[in-house]
């Protein structure tokens, strides 16, 4: 079950994206020294508290039917008609069931409902495997950018919106 997050659920949602993305940290040999900001260590309970009230961010969580949240994802609204999806992770045992895919379909369509017409995401630009996940829901390749905190290059894709259907 999807559900939106409130704020008595944040430190649950914390955990699920720090230890769901210290798998990839694991991968890709990343460290809280070598690269601090990345979600596997920068993600605080303070920080998601100030996405939600400051920047308004629509928080969902993926529950299981006993209520155990191992899924998550967020969407930042832009005037300009885009989101960005940020976060979006499944607990490492709870993957390659659909999950992921599930949570994805839910940003489709929670984005069409606000009136966005694209969606924006960043990745590691060197985990070819999540790359070819999203192209695989219609996502488009748009650019890197290397940044001196990151010893990773950061990848930007996006994918158009169609009224609440998606297009695949």
């Amino acid at each position: 079950m999807i559900r939106e997050a409130e704020k008595t659920d944040l430190p649950g949602c914390v955990r699920v994206i720090r230890e769901s993305f210290m798998t990839v940290a694991e991968e890709f040999g990343f460290t809280e020294q070598n690269a601090p900001r990345f979600t596997a260590f920068a993600v605080t309970e303070q920080r998601l508290l100030w996405q939600l009230d400051n920047e308004r961010r629509l928080m969902l969580m993926y529950c299981t039917d006993s209520g155990e949240l191992i899924g998550y994802y967020s969407l930042l609204f832009d005037k300009d008609g885009s989101c960005e999806l940020n976060n979006l992770c499944v607990l490492p045992r709870y993957r390659h069931g659909g999950i992921g895919a599930e949570l994805l379909r839910d940003a489709f369509a929670r984005a069409s409902e606000q009136g966005s017409t694209l969606m924006k995401i960043g990745i590691v630009e060197e985990n070819i495997r999540l790359r070819r996940w999203y192209e695989g829901f219609g996502f488009e390749h748009t650019g890197t950018k290397k940044y001196d905190f990151f010893p990773f290059t950061c990848g930007y894709m996006e994918k158009r919106i169609y009224n609440n259907t998606e297009k695949e």
